[in-house]
């Protein structure tokens, strides 16, 4: 079993881009989510696919379960998704011992820079890079689970209420 701890943090400038090393475009898509587990289908840079099941209700650590699939599955899958098919490039950062992954969104919310970072233990406190802001580490609103089945984007992106219906 794998363990996923990471950090999350709104990204303040674009500071980072000058550091970043690789990128990777991403299509992902959920395909089933309930209170303490998600399963999503990623599609990297249109050539290769994974299937990632996430269990736990902390945003912080959960169970994580990842899985190649074949590139047409996958696109079969994403035709199918809950909500909103969230639409991104991550670029990898390297930053004092740490691989920052700086997320571009793209699509519905486009505007909106995250940045995470895995650690090895929930102790773990990696230094900081100045580019950036608020952390937002167990914020409901920035799980992409979330950002995909809620549609969050006007509230995430252009900072209005969000209006259940």
């Amino acid at each position: 079993m794998a363990k996923e701890i990471e950090r999350k943090y709104l990204v303040r400038t674009d500071g980072w881009r000058s550091g970043a090393s690789s990128s990777s475009s991403f299509l992902q898509a959920y395909i089933a989510s309930g209170k303490d587990r998600s399963v999503r289908v990623r599609i990297m840079d249109g050539e290769r696919a994974k299937l990632t099941i996430k269990i736990g209700r902390d945003l912080f650590a959960r169970d994580e379960f990842e899985y190649d699939v074949p590139l047409a599955d996958a696109k079969e899958m994403a035709e199918q998704a809950l909500g909103v098919v969230l639409e991104k490039t991550r670029y990898f950062v390297p930053y004092e011992g740490y691989t920052w992954e700086v997320d571009v969104y793209a699509g519905a919310y486009a505007g909106l820079v995250v940045a995470e970072v895995e650690i090895a233990n929930e102790k773990d406190r990696p230094h900081l890079p100045d580019w950036i802001g608020k952390e937002i580490t167990g914020d409901r609103r920035y799980s992409n689970v979330n950002m995909a089945v809620e549609d969050l984007s006007e509230e995430l992106v252009h900072g209005l209420p969000f209006k259940a219906v």
